[in-house]
């Protein structure tokens, strides 16, 4: 059988898991779902997550993939006779997601060439249209957002195809440097902007969006654990499988103990650095714009580029657009990865050698057209029917992204992770993690211990409060 390759270093791993995390639902979802969540209360709950739920099955997934030097349906079939299924499991989510995630990625770039436009005076630029007009004029107009989308997907293939060292790892150690530079530049203008102190305070000071009346009351402490788990899993690619995947093609000497926890970091940092470069800008020039979701990404901020005016407000617009596409690209390709493994991974154990880039092409294309009926959906600009829509319990699927993401971050997700815990806790036994992380001698597992307790009692505890606030809240309200 063909050697399987791996990462070739532990940055070039780093920066990919990192990539990984690093998407979509960091600029957005996190500085707003910290704001509307009680600031800085959202973020110790978020904190106490990352460490009792987050490293835990950072570790649990990481140790997984390693052992078994393979992809998640593979590894659960391998190590596990009672779940041996949930392997498709996670495999269902990452697919789920890919599908909308190159929809909105495709929007990303559409705004760096929109700002290319307006750098240069051409008429693909703003033209004098405010952000609202610009989002709803793109949304209604389908075959855009189907071009666009379809080269966000070509993009993701082609990085895929040239394999984990050649392709994900060359893209990502050169990119994930470049954009925390970006964002460190983006933060510095945004945070020294006339005003922008009330968005830090929106985001950090306990009960500020009440009091000034941008939120209508206080959420509840269940509300936002629900709320801070659903982003924790979206945000750190957790449950998808993407780390068992990732986790696969680490060599013996890498030290997984801390590289999860170096992983779990990162992103908390990368997600407050874009709430601190979106969420002041938004109050210093577009003080009365959407504040969270798709429109506070392409509505408002593209409102705050043009209120910056000419060549400045488009190099910015241009820098932090391009930011948001290679976090985007990043997240897309270790989703695809999940999916095209497991078939590479087949064929190579039948001897059919190195398939890479056929399986690519092929598991792209279901991709692609799911991707073209979220864009030819616009959100649910463009009535197109969406299953459940009148449904009369709760309001959780206005379009087709909401009624993917429910799915895969709402249940499948969270859910994974609670068999996950219980397979390690109560089937296999969590000395797993303890003899991969160990495996060469080299490193200790010192939080051996703490994981042991974690994954029996406590994160499946936190895991069932979370699976159970996501779906009352989806369903139920």
């Amino acid at each position: 059988m063909e050697e399987r390759k791996g990462f070739g270093s532990t940055f070039g791993f780093l920066m990919a898991a990192v990539g990984s995390a690093v998407g979509l639902g960091n600029i957005w979802g996190f500085p707003n779902k910290m704001g509307e969540n009680g600031g800085a209360l959202f973020l110790i709950i978020y904190l106490v997550l990352a460490v009792f739920c987050g490293v835990i099955i950072m570790w649990g997934e990481l140790a997984l993939g390693r052992k078994t030097g393979k992809g998640a349906i593979a590894s659960y079939q391998i190590v596990s006779k009672k779940f041996k299924w949930l392997g498709w499991l996670a495999t269902i989510s990452p697919f789920l997601i890919l599908c909308f995630y190159c929809a909105l990625g495709g929007y990303c770039l559409k705004y760096v060439v929109l700002n290319v436009g307006n750098l240069f005076g051409a008429g693909f630029g703003s033209a004098g249209q405010d952000g609202g007009t610009i989002f709803g004029n793109f949304l209604t107009n389908p075959v855009e957002g189907v071009i666009y989308g379809i080269i966000f997907v070509m993009i993701t293939v082609l990085i895929v195809m040239g394999g984990v060292g050649g392709g994900i790892e060359k893209v990502c150690s050169v990119g994930m440097p470049a954009l925390f530079v970006i964002l460190i530049i983006c933060i510095i203008r945004s945070c020294t902007l006339p005003g922008a102190i009330d968005g830090l305070k929106y985001m950090f000071v306990p009960g500020w969006a009440v009091a000034n009346g941008i939120l209508e009351e206080s959420p509840s402490i269940f509300s936002v654990l629900a709320t801070a788990g659903g982003q924790m899993f979206f945000s750190l690619s957790l449950g998808m499988g993407v780390m068992i995947t990732y986790g696969s093609y680490l060599d013996k000497e890498q030290n997984l103990q801390s590289n999860a926890i170096l992983i779990v970091v990162m992103d908390t940092l990368v997600a407050l650095f874009a709430g601190m470069c979106v969420l002041p800008a938004r109050f210093a020039l577009d003080p009365n714009g959407p504040i969270g979701g798709p429109k506070l990404l392409f509505v408002t901020m593209q409102n705050v580029f043009d209120n910056m005016g000419g060549v400045i407000g488009a190099i910015f617009g241009i820098l932090f657009y391009g930011l948001v596409v290679f976090a985007a690209i990043s997240s897309s390709i270790s989703l695809l990865e999940v999916l095209v493994a497991h078939f590479v991974d087949k064929a190579a154990a039948a001897g059919k050698g190195d398939k890479r880039k056929s399986y690519s092409l092929i598991v792209a294309i279901p991709v692609a057209l799911l991707c073209i009926l979220m864009c030819v959906d616009g959100l649910g600009s463009n009535g197109v029917w969406v299953p459940f829509q009148s449904f009369t319990i709760g309001a959780w699927n206005d379009c087709w992204l909401d009624f993917f993401d429910v799915l895969a971050e709402g249940i499948l997700m969270p859910l994974g992770a609670l068999l996950m815990s219980i397979m390690y806790g109560w089937e296999i036994g969590p000395d797993l993690v303890k003899e991969e992380i160990e495996v060469n001698g080299t490193h200790k597992f010192g939080a051996n211990g703490f994981f042991k307790v974690c994954i029996r009692y406590i994160t499946p505890l936190l895991m069932l409060l979370v699976l159970y606030g996501q779906i009352h809240d989806f369903f139920l309200v």
